[in-house]
């Protein structure tokens, strides 16, 4: 019941809106501010890996992740000083404009989970919450927005193609 009025009905349209616009001013400000002022994650991933996420036992709970943090992302953090501030400034512009909304929330809550398993609690359980809501509603999260036409679009010609490409 709660999941068809989030997917169907235009007040909840109204107020995915809002939250999809405070969401995306929140990712877009936070990427714009690493792209113009000379972001570097060395520091964030080096204590996300020397501090780690530990259970009541002592051991890390997250032990696959520090372990790719450690052998992939420090090695390659040029790559990740330039994916992480535009991947921020994309999903936030993204939700702003509610164009293909799903897919920039989806890769959002991607990053919130990569904040929160790296240790990192601040505001990423609420950024979950709202974002979980939103990927949950669906179209209906972008309705007013781009995903209005985009949406369609997409139906109309690109899948459509890929479907007969399938058959």
């Amino acid at each position: 019941m709660f999941v068809t009025f989030l997917r169907e009905n235009k007040i909840a349209a109204g107020i995915l809106t809002v939250l999809r616009l405070y969401l995306g001013y929140n990712w877009m400000t936070a990427g714009f501010h690493k792209l113009t002022g000379g972001f570097d994650a060395s520091g964030f991933l080096k204590g996300a890996v020397a501090n780690p996420v530990t259970g009541p036992d002592g051991s890390a709970v997250y032990g696959w992740y520090v372990n790719f943090l450690e052998s992939f992302a420090l090695p390659n953090v040029d790559l990740f000083n330039v994916i992480v501030p535009l991947g921020e400034f994309l999903v936030g512009l993204g939700l702003i404009l509610g164009c293909m909304t799903t897919a920039a929330m989806f890769f959002g809550l991607v990053m919130n989970f990569s904040f929160f398993m790296a240790g990192t609690v601040s505001h990423n359980p609420t950024d979950i919450f709202l974002g979980a809501i939103i990927l949950f509603a669906g179209y209906n999260a972008g309705c007013y927005g781009l995903d209005r036409w985009v949406v369609p679009f997409m139906n109309k010609n690109i899948l459509k193609k890929e479907r007969k490409a399938l058959n």
